[in-house]
């Protein structure tokens, strides 16, 4: 990071704030989810399942929330952060990584393979708002790759092995090719991945924030 400023710190911080807790929100809602709905299985389904039946509005308002928690970490990065590589691009890619989980919030995936209860037993032809949906949660994390891979940039001009090992790592676990067999489970541990690096970064930057404005 070349140039960290401090303007409007007031609203700043709170910004941040959401950003950090994002990631737990979504997984906190996801999890408890998991484990009350009857015949949700994360072998066999998707998190973005959860937004199907009855109660799939629990689901759809946490995408919405947990994105625009990320696009509140798209904004304060573009206050803080006004010189040096990425300086432009970061924020504009990060608010794709937010937008892209409100789309998938609004646009859910389609019952199937048992769940919810009188879903058909096995897969189904995608709906419009499922390709939507589909469409959605490869934008954001396709976004979120690109952006540390900007991250990774910077980084190596800064001479910070550290970060650019973090930010590597997890461009890479991003563009990883999507398992045939063990989908679901492995778009969960991406979203740990991806939630894990928001948190963190949101709290670098709010320390940094602190920092300078003492």
């Amino acid at each position: 990071m070349t140039t960290l400023t401090a303007t409007r710190p007031s609203t700043t911080r709170p910004l941040l704030t959401a950003a950090a807790i994002a990631g737990p929100f979504f997984y906190a809602v996801a999890i408890a989810q998991m484990l009350t709905r009857d015949g949700f299985d994360l072998r066999e389904h998707p998190i973005s399942q959860l937004a199907t039946g009855s109660l799939g509005w629990i689901q759809m308002i946490s995408f919405v929330l947990t994105g625009l928690g990320v696009i509140a970490l798209a904004l304060a990065r573009r206050r803080l952060i006004t010189e040096g590589t990425g300086r432009r691009a970061v924020p504009l890619l990060l608010g794709l990584y937010g937008g892209g989980f409100v789309v998938a919030g609004l646009f859910p995936m389609d019952p199937q393979n048992g769940f919810p209860a009188g879903a058909p037993a096995g897969p189904v032809a995608l709906s419009w708002h499922s390709v939507v949906h589909s469409i959605g949660a490869v934008v954001a994390f396709t976004a979120l790759a690109v952006a540390c891979i900007v991250l990774v940039v910077d980084a190596v001009r800064r001479r910070s092995a550290k970060a650019a090992v973090g930010h590597g790592v997890v461009a890479v676990v991003m563009l990883l090719p999507m398992s045939p067999t063990e989908s679901s489970l492995q778009i969960a541990l991406t979203g740990v991945v991806a939630f894990t690096w928001t948190t963190l970064y949101a709290v670098q930057l709010r320390r940094l924030t602190d920092r300078r404005t003492r």
